[in-house]
């Protein structure tokens, strides 16, 4: 639709739907992110967009005709801008069309939000350069970077299977494992069970197998963002990632926000691609001057653990580490676009890319706690005196993201949860 009559992120734009006005929600009009969702008497998936407390059921609004997400996330650009304004129109105050929409609305806190689309494959990516080094030095001090990290987006293939939505529980993987002082490996629940503070980049618009996609097309490829936690077993991963990489270790459980955040809506919060002078220039099929100029975003990310002990006593958890996506990421969403396409693999709608570590440069920003602990070296005080490591049979992790930008609305991702439960058997 053409630039004159697209204003769903007007700053000025208000909602007849009362907690989307509250100017430290996460579900502004000016977000509208999509996702599935399901009422308690009824097991079939809608398709929802989030609107302050509420959803909005796009088929009973009479937006959409059918409950395919994944037919969703294709449409092109200018046809999901267009429908993200006609969502827009209808939840501004002044609507004509607010008593059909007020009918399609539903309390969040009455459905059940699942993983926001049917994820096909997974790949998850490295772009975190702060986690890169950090992790790097403990293995190579003198050399935490090995010598492709700044010319190629480093990646590797997982596990769609086991993504489960926020707020799913999951078991301690079991696998095995050598101590250092071992002469054999045992196996047995993990140990080191860490986290990974990550985001999840959802593609909509596949290409065909023998078809890369240029840089300057990338994010049209691209339906949202969502928060994401690649949990991970360390003491398995130590022993079974050379030479293919991680495997058990990672493909027990990753967990998925429920909402895709559009591209549209974060819009505003794009920032340049800076990286360290005298670092090499991209390859040709990773550059372009819009890129550089605008495609990183200013995403503000936090991680909260919240122990047993913590919420039986009603505690929320303590914030232990806070990163910003622009500051953290080395590569943009369009070069893993590019990168991925460039010899000649066929994406599909609903594939799933995940960031990869995203640590700021300082250690209280860390997105793991191999990081945040030295490796298990330097234990975690917690407000309630608890101490951790790695991990423990119980506890809850929970990621947040957001946007702030002066002169704009706040845009949130809700929440990213999950609890460690006891490994099975």
């Amino acid at each position: 639709m053409s630039a004159d009559t697209y204003d769903a992120n007007d700053p000025a734009l208000e909602s007849w739907v009362a907690s989307a006005n509250d100017p430290a929600g996460d579900f502004p009009i000016q977000n509208l992110p999509f996702g599935r969702f399901r009422r308690e008497d009824d097991a079939a998936w809608c398709i929802g967009v989030a609107i302050g407390d509420q959803v909005l059921d796009l088929r009973k609004a009479g937006l959409i005709d059918n409950a395919d997400i994944n037919r969703l996330i294709r449409l092109k650009p200018q046809t999901r801008q267009a429908l993200r304004q006609a969502i827009s129109e209808g939840l501004r105050h002044g609507s004509p069309h607010r008593t059909k929409f007020e009918a399609a609305l539903v309390p969040q806190r009455d459905v059940t939000l699942g993983v926001p689309c049917d994820i096909r494959d997974y790949t998850d990516f490295y772009v975190g350069i702060h986690h890169a080094t950090a992790i790097g030095k403990q293995f190579r001090p003198d050399n935490p970077l090995l010598p492709n990290y700044k010319w190629v987006p480093i990646g590797y293939h997982g596990r769609a299977s086991t993504i489960v939505a926020s707020g799913t529980a999951f078991h301690r993987p079991v696998g095995q494992t050598r101590a250092p002082d071992a002469a054999e490996p045992a196996v047995g629940p993990s140990a080191r069970l860490d986290i990974e503070l990550e985001l999840g980049i959802v593609i909509g618009r596949p290409n065909a197998m023998g078809v890369p996609i240029r840089i300057g097309e990338a994010e049209e490829h691209v339906f949202g963002v969502t928060l994401f936690n690649d949990w991970s077993a360390r003491d398995i991963q130590g022993w079974e990632y050379q030479p293919l990489g991680p495997f058990l270790s990672k493909n027990f459980a990753s967990t998925i926000s429920p909402w895709m955040v559009t591209l549209d809506a974060l819009e505003p919060f794009r920032k340049p691609l800076v990286r360290p002078d005298g670092d090499p220039r991209p390859l040709p099929y990773l550059d372009s001057a819009d890129n550089a100029a605008r495609g990183a975003f200013d995403i503000q990310l936090e991680v909260v653990l919240q122990t047993a002990r913590m919420a039986k006593a009603g505690h929320a958890g303590d914030t232990i580490s806070r990163s910003n996506f622009a500051e953290a990421a080395y590569w943009t969403i369009a070069q893993l676009v590019a990168h991925h396409t460039v010899n000649g693999c066929a994406l599909q709608a609903g594939d799933l890319f995940g960031s990869g570590t995203l640590s700021g440069p300082r250690p209280d920003q860390a997105g793991s706690l191999l990081e945040l602990t030295l490796g298990g070296k330097q234990a975690l005080t917690l407000s309630n005196g608890e101490r951790r490591t790695y991990l423990q049979d119980g506890d809850t992790i929970i990621l947040r993201g957001y946007c702030e930008r002066p002169g704009f609305r706040r845009i949130g991702f809700g929440e990213c949860k999950g609890t460690v439960l006891s490994a099975p058997g």
